[in-house]
């Protein structure tokens, strides 16, 4: 299956997740939640905090992860599935 470059953790504030992701591209998976209207906070450890509200939203942040963090074959790849379900 496909590996990713980010890992989630579940901290000690109840209906967050906090995200272990590049620096890089952490700034633009927190401006694409913001977009999205899902809270999210970068934090000083370089770990991005997102609330998560309901199970849409766990979709949503998977998609959005998923986007920055996946390489383009991957991306491909996933299409390429979608199409044949």
């Amino acid at each position: 299956m496909q590996q990713h470059n980010f890992q989630v953790s579940n901290p000690q504030v109840s209906n967050g997740q906090q995200i272990a992701i590049s620096r890089s591209d952490r700034w633009q998976v927190h401006q694409r939640l913001e977009e999205l209207e899902i809270a999210s906070t970068c934090l000083r450890d370089g770990s991005l905090k997102v609330e998560i509200r309901s199970p849409l939203t766990v979709i949503q942040l998977r998609s959005v992860l998923q986007q920055f963090t996946a390489s383009r074959q991957q991306l491909v790849d996933w299409l390429e599935q979608c199409w044949q379900s």
